[in-house]
């Protein structure tokens, strides 16, 4: 069973990130939306745990949330995907569970 684990919350503010890298498996994937997006730059805290994780799932994150908090794509985290809402509602669509992170 593959599952899509959403995660919103800013990994310096709360600790969801950690927990959803605890139960992310092979065949799942994650999800990094809203103030989330910032563990996917290069350089930060959580910069090795994303790599790590990117070695057993795959690691999305949204696009128009990371522009909108003026981040610079190209600081994304080699292997970290960057998708549009489409591709949100397709990697949605594609997982047999969706589970969201507060």
């Amino acid at each position: 069973m593959s599952m899509l684990h959403v995660v919103n919350k800013s990994p310096f503010e709360k600790t969801s990130l950690d927990s959803c890298l605890v139960y992310a498996k092979e065949r799942a994937a994650i999800l990094l939306i809203e103030d989330a997006v910032y563990a996917a730059l290069k350089g930060t805290a959580f910069a090795e745990k994303v790599k790590t994780a990117l070695k057993i799932c795959k690691v999305y994150a949204l696009e128009p949330d990371i522009k909108a908090r003026g981040m610079d794509v190209a600081k994304v985290i080699d292997g970290v995907e960057l998708v549009g809402y489409g591709e949100f509602v397709d990697l949605a669509a594609t997982y047999d569970n969706v589970h969201s992170w507060v």
